[in-house]
């Protein structure tokens, strides 16, 4: 039998256990961790000898004290050193989070992001919370956000349904970047999208290899074969993964694009855990991410 004394040490030291659990979650991981994650991989088409390195950043959320202006740029600072050839910014600037102290100014976070440089510039698109959390576009349904306004005043090419050749005029290749999956609230449960694939693909002129830059990653069943690298955020890769379980995950295809390299036919598509915290500023077992791609 357990004794009274057994008992409350072995309820002392669960105790200690949820807390030293806890402040991992909530401070260690989101906080203090920053990994960087590497992928290679040649789409099928890829054209030969044709290399191209990818900095990829997601989800910052800027608030205090969990994501401040001087952490987006010291992460920024640390993608600098990454090699890119170009980097792209994959959505959700702002914090839709309670449990915050504050916000980070728009022009603040922005002026953040334009520390990052590359040879062939750096690409955005915008997420979710950008279209939530401003109150003016949802009730105008404006065409885009203060987040769209403050990347563009910094100088960072901010994708709507566009699309952009780059590179030299040997090794080309084209960044399309989607509008929001979910921009407007219709309400509590559903969203109505700004995204327009074909008309995206449509400003495609020639067959220079494609990367597609989509916030929310629900979109990749439609994309088409021509895309050879489809890049999203908004999972978070689940925000809380307790060893390979993702209780949470804002998709409506469950976990089957919460995180990673996923291929499907001819198609691939890398999903970034992201940077910074949704709902509550909790991460466990999906720590911050900047992704590596080399692709050819």
């Amino acid at each position: 039998m357990i004794t009274r004394r057994t008992f409350f040490k072995l309820l002392a030291g669960t105790a200690a256990g949820i807390l030293t659990l806890g402040g991992y979650a909530g401070a260690v991981e989101p906080l203090l961790r920053l990994e960087t994650t590497r992928y290679k991989l040649t789409p099928p088409n890829w054209p030969k000898g044709q290399k191209l390195r990818i900095v990829a950043l997601a989800d910052f959320h800027a608030c205090e004290p969990w994501m401040p202006a001087d952490r987006i740029a010291s992460i920024c600072d640390h993608a600098n050193t990454l090699g890119g050839d170009v980097i792209v910014l994959l959505g959700d600037y702002i914090s839709g989070m309670k449990l915050v102290t504050g916000p980070v100014a728009p022009e603040a976070w922005a002026k953040a992001l334009s520390r990052l440089k590359a040879p062939h510039g750096v690409h955005a698109i915008c997420g979710n919370h950008d279209w939530w959390q401003d109150k003016q576009a949802q009730l105008q349904r404006l065409p885009e956000t203060f987040s769209h306004k403050a990347l563009r005043a910094e100088g960072i090419t901010v994708h709507s349904n566009t699309a952009v050749k780059l590179g030299s005029e040997e090794h080309p290749f084209w960044i399309a970047g989607l509008e929001d999956q979910w921009a407007y609230l219709t309400s509590r449960h559903t969203q109505r999208g700004l995204d327009d694939l074909p008309g995206t693909m449509a400003q495609i002129t020639d067959d220079a290899p494609v990367i597609l830059l989509a916030h929310e990653p629900d979109i990749f069943p439609n994309v088409p074969e021509r895309v050879s690298l489809t890049l999203s955020g908004h999972t978070h890769g689940g925000q809380v993964n307790l060893f390979g379980w993702t209780p949470v995950v804002p998709s409506r295809y469950g976990s089957r694009y919460v995180y990673g390299h996923k291929v499907e036919g001819n198609r691939n598509l890398i999903v970034s855990g992201g940077l910074g915290c949704s709902i509550a500023p909790i991460r466990f077992g999906s720590p911050p991410e900047i992704l590596v791609i080399d692709l050819g």
